[in-house]
């Protein structure tokens, strides 16, 4: 069973869950693609994850979550079968998020001098699509049923318990 937030309490849980999820892989796989880790410290390292992790949570429960499921719930499709209402909001909220921390991306390289020569448009395009082709399978195929799966099992189920 497809397992979904039913209120606030719990929707902020799977954010978490999910938010900590995706910015993990995301961010350790830029960091990888940008070559970083035989040149950053382990505090570094460590300070890319945390600031990557706020950034990421901040982003995603004040911005691109609300406005990523007013689109989703805006788009023409069966809301009442519960995979379309998923699928839905998995390409918005990764659209956005992918759109949102690849600025944020891009802003980090030119503060850091290693974004290199270059029109930042074509810098923060070229971010975009290597985020989103890893991004959005991530999220179809790993990260969200592997989130619904524990927040079903560990959250709901025990929101159901102190309800009762």
């Amino acid at each position: 069973m497809m397992m979904v937030p039913t209120n606030k309490r719990d929707e902020f849980y799977f954010g978490v869950m999910m938010v900590t999820g995706m910015a993990l892989v995301m961010i350790t796989y830029n960091l990888m693609r940008n070559h970083l880790f035989g040149t950053l410290s382990p505090g570094e390292l460590i300070l890319q994850y945390v600031l990557g992790f706020i950034v990421a949570f901040a982003v995603e429960m004040f911005v691109v979550g609300p406005l990523a499921k007013k689109a989703a719930f805006a788009m023409p499709y069966d809301k009442s079968k519960k995979l379309y209402v998923i699928l839905a909001l998995a390409f918005c909220m990764v659209t956005g998020m992918v759109l949102s921390m690849s600025l944020y991306g891009l802003i980090s390289s030119s503060l850091s001098g290693s974004l290199g020569d270059g029109s930042l448009i074509v810098h923060y395009l070229t971010i975009v699509f290597h985020n989103y082709i890893l991004a959005f399978p991530l999220q179809l195929i790993v990260m969200g049923p592997l989130v619904r799966f524990l927040f079903g099992k560990y959250v709901a189920k025990h929101s159901v318990k102190l309800a009762a």
